[in-house]
């Protein structure tokens, strides 16, 4: 056999064992996005002061860029094998909202220096965050129940904590008049809603 043959036949008997590794990296990486956004909303509410640079959102967006990373690599496996691509565009268009909208965030920084809570990148981000919560568990769905049964509860958590925080940025959209006097002594940047 030639070598080319012999690499290309292991890869291809891994690829389902990559593609695992690639769910349960863009799984992680979600869950690192939260821990740092969690982290993030803690620090306004302790007011230390605010940039882009802080060690909160270097942990968003490292997260964001493992799973930006694994969607990228698990979309390139998954042409071959397509069972998982539906939960890897997910991966890729949250990804890319979050890294989006995290451009957008770190120019609102630069310009105005803190933001509010409820801003158009962090909304972009936010849905970016579900999408990929969503993404991951779709991926590890899958796979078998003894293969997942660690990780599966990790990308259940991921939903409900994106949904949850999407939804209540939403709702300061809606009363952010009533709100916004309770989110300022919170957040210490003035209105929610910028």
């Amino acid at each position: 056999m030639v070598m080319p043959q012999i690499v290309s036949r292991s890869f291809l008997s891994r690829q389902n064992d990559l593609l695992f590794f690639v769910s349960v990296l863009a799984v992680l990486g979600t869950s690192g996005v939260l821990i740092g956004g969690i982290w993030d909303s803690a620090s306004h509410a302790l007011k230390i002061p605010d940039s882009f640079w802080t060690i909160q959102h270097v942990t968003v967006y490292t997260g964001v860029s493992i799973v930006a990373f694994s969607a990228a690599f698990g979309t390139v496996l998954s042409l071959k094998n397509r069972k998982v691509i539906l939960g890897m565009i997910f991966l890729l268009a949250g990804s890319a909202m979050q890294l989006g909208g995290g451009y957008v965030d770190y120019n609102f920084h630069q310009i105005y220096g803190i933001d509010g809570l409820v801003t158009s990148s962090h909304l972009t981000i936010e849905s970016g965050l579900l999408l990929t919560s969503i993404g991951g568990f779709l991926t590890l769905a899958k796979f078998g129940y003894n293969k997942t049964k660690k990780v599966v509860p990790f990308a259940i958590v991921n939903m409900i904590f994106s949904a949850t925080w999407i939804g209540f940025n939403l709702s300061l959209l809606i009363g952010a008049t009533m709100l916004c006097i309770p989110i300022y002594d919170l957040f210490s940047s003035g209105c929610s809603v910028m």
